[in-house]
Parts: C-alpha cells; structure tokens; sequence
C-alpha cells in the first residue's frame, strides 16, 4: 500500500480505519470530527480522501462509480479527480475538497484539509 500525500495540511492525522475495513477497490464514506469525507481505495492500491459531497447536487461521493483516479457522482456523472478534487467531467464545475492521507501499518490516517 502506498501512502499519498496529496494536500498539505496543518491539521493532526486521525486514525479513520483500517485498510480491512475499506472495499477491495471503491469508497467508503467517514465522519471525520462532523466533516463527512469518502476514502477511496483505487485498483492500483493507492487511497485517497476527498470531501464526500459532490459539488453540483449536494448528495454523497462515496456511493459513486471508481474509474481509475476519477470518482464519479451517481446523480448526475459529474466526476472528480481523487489527487486534485477537480472536475474532469460536468455538471460540476467546482473542485472538492482532497484530503492528505497516510497508511501505517494497517491503519488509514487522514488530515483533515482548510478547503471546504
């Protein structure tokens, strides 16, 4: 498992869950101090965090389709790169939120970050 590091952040690591707790490949959302934030496992192993509200409609990332580093909103297809937030597809125009991460051992840490 690979650690990524996508966004600087100030803010502690909290332990989200550990990777057993994850699907295989997919989402999965977490309460993380009230902030709702989807981590994604992609196929290659890597794990993301990003902001788990889709910035069109408003509903929840994490029960959307994976295509490599894109998670796609269920609703409306708009679809999210995992390392930037920003949208590669409409109707979303504005990026989410991506959140630092980082494995240990069988651990999933994630810093929480300043972006809404």
């Amino acid at each position: 498992m690979s650690e990524t590091t996508t966004s600087p952040s100030t803010e502690p690591f909290v332990r989200v869950c550990s990777l057993d707790e994850l699907p295989s490949v997919g989402a999965a959302a977490a309460d993380i101090g009230g902030r709702i934030v989807s981590i994604v496992r992609t196929a290659d192993g890597d794990v993301h965090a990003v902001d788990d509200t889709c910035t069109h409609a408003n509903v929840s990332l994490s029960e959307g389709e994976l295509d490599g580093c894109t998670l796609e909103c269920w609703l409306h297809g708009s679809r999210f790169d995992l390392r930037t937030g920003d949208p590669s597809g409409p109707p979303a125009t504005t990026p989410i939120a991506v959140h630092t991460v980082k494995i240990e051992g069988d651990d999933v840490y994630v810093a929480l970050s300043q972006e809404n």
